[in-house]
Parts: C-alpha cells; structure tokens; sequence
C-alpha cells in the first residue's frame, strides 16, 4: 500500500481515489478474514476444553461484557462520532489541530476507561449479578464469574485505546494495520488454551488471562504505525475542548444508533443465563458462526465508506447534489447484499455439518450441536439484516446526524425487549429451545432497525435509487442463491452419515460441500449478468 503524507489532505484524498473503496475493502477484508479464520480455530479450541459446561457459561458472560462495551468504543459509537470530527478537523484544520484533538481525546478516552474499568474491578459481583441474575441460583458459578471478570474487564481499556488508534489509522487510508490486529486476540486466547490451561486448575483463568493479555498486545501493535505518521497521542484531559465535545455530542446517541444489534445479544444474554446451563454456550457458538460474514464483509465496507462518506461531507457537498454520496451508498448496500444472501441460505442448510465438523469434540456433546443449531438458524434470519444496519449506520453518520438513528434503535431496541418473551417462553415450553427465541427476536429486531435506517436515508434525499432500478440486482442474486441452495441440499450427506466420521472426514466433506456452492453461486451469478466491474467503483447505476 502507498505510503500517504499525514500533512497532506490532498495528498489522502488522491490516495483513496487511487486504490479505491473496492481495494481498500479488500484490505481490510483479508485481515478480518485471517481473524475470523483464527477465531473459528479458537471456538474449536475453547469448545474442545470447556463446551457448553457451567463454567463455560461464566467464562463467555465475563468475556461479553467488556468485549460488548468494546463493540460500542472501539467499532461502533466512538469510531462513528470520532472519524467524522477527524475527517473535518484535518480539512479545515491542518495537522496542528489534528494533533491537538488526538491528544485531548486520548486523554480524555483513557482517563474515561480507566475509571470505568477500576469501578467494574471493584464492584465485580455487582457487575456478574446485573449481566446474568440468573447465575444467583448458583452461588459458585456467579463467584467464578466475578472473578473472571476481575481478569477480563481491563481488556475494555486496552482494545478501546486501540479502536482509537486504528480510526486515526483509517482516517489515513492505513486499513491493514487495524485490520489485522484482531488475529492477535485469537493468538492469545488459542496460546492460553493450549499451553497455560493445563497449568492451572480451572482452565477458565487461563482463557480469562488470555483475554487480558490480548488488549495489551493488539494496543503496542499499532504504535509503529502511529509512529509513522507521527501522531502518537500525548494523552492530555481537556473535556472541554471543542473537538472533545462533538464528540461526545456526536457519540452518546450513537451508542443506541449504530450499536442495537450488540446491546440486544447483550440482552439475550441477561435473559439466557435464567435459561437451563448451556444456553450462553450454546448463544455464543451460534453467534460466532454469523459473525464470520459479519465481520469479513459488512464491517469491513462500513470500515472503508466511512471515511470516504466524512470526506465528501466534509469538502462542503451541496444538499442538492448528493450523487457520490448516494453512488458510495448503493455500491456498499449492493456488495453486502452479494455475500449475505448466500451466506444466510449456507449457514441454514449447514448449521449442523457446520457445527459437528468444527465443535462435536471433547466437551462439546451431539446435544450442544442440535441445540447450537437451533439458535444459529433463527440468527441467520436477521444475518441481511445485521450487515445492512453495518452500512446503513455511517450515512448518517458521516452526516454529523445522531437523532434519526437514536430515535431508531431505541424503537428497535424496545421490540426486541417485547418479542423476547413473546417468543422464549412458548419455544421453551413445547420444543425446549428457550434461547432460539431471543436468536429470531435479535434477528427480527434487526431487520426493523435496517428497515428504518433505509427509509431515513431515502427520505433525507441521500440514498437516491440507482438509476436501473432498485431491484435488478437484488433479483439476480436470489436467483443465483436459489440455484446455490438447491444443489447443496442434493450433495449434502445426511446427519447420520457427519456422526459416524472422524474430524479429517468431516472437514473435507464440509470443504467439498461449500466449494461446491461457492463456485455454483459465482457460475449462476455470471449466468444472470453479474460481473466483477460492476463493483470496481461506487456509482449511481
């Protein structure tokens, strides 16, 4: 990747230009895909040790909430509030007032952490009782989960500061630094396992450990990077910094906005551990499957279009004249639209196959795998739905416009509090799957907050349709997908067959099998008139 000027606006701007959002996507996306592919590695790994036990569930609770408050600061509302001010001071600012905002911000940032994670140390038992009420009726698992959380809160300070330092990075057109950071996370936890595990006697400490050394880690990875372009922040408390204060102003409601989806699984959590043992596991092994396509493509998009959309706001767009910012929005909806499709008719057909191959070992029982299966198909209803809000969210953002989203994860937010017992109880009472009802009330949620968020957009006049019709594509590729779905259920060896093999037989099936829809997919998208120049580049088709 060419090496940019940080004293350059202009110099940024023609960079990004040059290798394009398409490329930069694909930076991004190759490090995302390395840690998702590390993190599946890590899931066989924690599965093999622990399952779906009662420690398992405390472990995966103490990990989720500094890991979910880490979504809001390091992905979702601090990064969506903080580029955007950043695109602008450097424009209208130069490199003396983005150094100065840096600073103010890294300062206020830490202390803000610091204090928040020194309180949740303190008040652990606290903490374990808000986040899972339902371990009160062991007193030995909600003991361990306080522990663990003793251990794996201060990632939260780590892996915000580093979400920090990585929007400075992308700001600059450096995406591969940030990108590849999360493999160290999995490095950690798989090093944890495997080598200090067999060390200690409960093996979740060591997880826990591992947790906390992994924000340590991702935070020093970035620091050469920063090096470079010579903003390595000079930490400094000045709340009432101007630039400090939008952001703050920017980022309070863009914690309900762009994060709903987190706080809802927070939500099925709370709820799950009133559940039978098992149901966080078995929650959290499901989510990790639908967080793959997640991860690798819709953040990765809204990861690139963020800047560029900051950038266009930023040089003074006209109001009547919306079409790059309109352009930049299609391209994203439409190349999110190309991987969730397929991707949401893939995990439902193979949910099993899937879960046996990578997680039917040690600890990890054929109970745990129909039961995972369950809630991964109800999540993989709302898995178009969770990429779209990914893309949907920075168009408003970029806009310096907090209130519409606000407004809208809130009305999302309240209906998946209103269907979660709509649906667990009647699913638990005649078929036993309680937690699938808070999978599909996340993954209707879901879809009503991406719904809102287009409607938003097409109302404010900065989503116009693309000019071949709003629906074109879209038909393709459900034709594509259908003729994907239709040969994987004719290859697709019954359950009785993944049972009866070992882990080498089941991986090369499995392989065989999402290969073989993989390049059907591609030959039937070529079939409709899909080709790979009609994602080159944003445009207004």
């Amino acid at each position: 990747m060419a090496e940019l000027d940080p004293n350059s606006s202009v110099n940024h701007d023609d960079g990004v230009k040059r290798r394009g959002l398409l490329h930069s996507s694909a930076v991004v996306s190759v490090g995302t895909l390395l840690s998702r592919s590390l993190g599946l590695v890590r899931d066989v790994v924690l599965a093999a040790l622990v399952g779906a036990s009662s420690n398992a569930d405390a472990f995966f609770v103490a990990f989720k909430i500094p890991n979910f408050l880490r979504r809001l600061f390091a992905e979702g509302a601090f990064a969506q509030a903080f580029v955007p001010v950043l695109s602008e001071t450097r424009e209208e600012g130069g490199r003396e007032a983005v150094k100065a905002l840096i600073d103010r911000v890294a300062g206020v940032l830490g202390g803000s952490l610091l204090l928040l994670t020194t309180l949740a140390i303190v008040a652990a038992p606290v903490v374990a009782l808000v986040f899972a009420p339902g371990f009160s009726r062991d007193a030995a698992k909600l003991a361990l989960t306080a522990d663990l959380i003793k251990l794996t809160f201060p990632y939260l300070f780590f892996i915000s500061l580093t979400g920090f330092a990585g929007g400075i990075l992308n700001s600059y057109g450096r995406f591969a630094v940030p990108a590849f950071t999360p493999i160290l996370l999995n490095l950690s936890l798989i090093g944890s396992a495997v080598f200090l595990a067999p060390q200690v006697d409960e093996p979740v400490y060591a997880l826990a450990l591992g947790v906390l050394l992994a924000g340590m880690i991702q935070l020093l990875f970035q620091l050469p990077a920063l090096h470079g372009l010579g903003l390595i922040p000079r930490p400094r408390w000045d709340i009432g910094y101007a630039g400090v204060r939008r952001i703050l102003t920017l980022m309070v409601p863009a914690l309900f906005g762009v994060s709903v989806s987190q706080i809802n699984l927070l939500l099925d959590t709370v709820l799950a551990s009133l559940l039978p043992t098992g149901s966080v596991s078995w929650l959290y092994y499901s989510d990790r499957m639908t967080e793959l396509p997640l991860g690798v493509f819709a953040i990765a998009i809204a990861t690139v279009i963020l800047p560029a959309l900051s950038t266009q706001k930023a040089l003074g767009e006209q109001a009547s004249d919306h079409q790059d910012f309109s352009g930049t929005l299609n391209w994203a909806l439409s190349a999110v639209l190309l991987i969730a499709l397929p991707a949401t008719a893939a995990l439902a057909i193979l949910a099993e196959p899937i879960l046996m191959t990578l997680f039917q070992y040690g600890e990890f029982t054929r109970y745990d795998v129909q039961m995972s299966a369950v809630s991964l198909r109800a999540y993989t209803l709302g898995l178009t739905a969770f990429m779209l809000v990914k893309v949907l969210a920075p168009g408003f953002y970029a806009r310096q416009d907090m209130r519409t989203p606000v407004r809208i994860g809130i009305i999302a937010m309240v209906t998946n509090m209103v269907l979660n017992p709509l649906l667990v109880f009647p699913l638990m009472w005649q078929f036993d799957v309680g937690h699938a009802g808070l999978a599909l009330a996340t993954s209707v949620a879901a879809w009503l907050n991406a719904a809102l968020l287009w409607r938003g957009l097409r109302r404010d006049g900065v989503l116009l349709p693309p000019t071949q019709g709003p629906s074109w594509r879209v038909l393709r590729y459900a034709i594509a997908v259908i003729a994907m779905s239709l040969l994987l259920l004719m290859l697709l060896p019954p359950i009785e067959w993944w049972l009866g093999q070992g882990v080498w037989q089941r991986a090369l099936a499995l392989i065989g099998v999402v290969l073989t829809g993989l390049v059907s997919y591609l030959l039937a998208l070529f079939l409709v008139g899909i080709r790979p120049s009609q994602f080159r580049s944003p445009s207004n088709r």
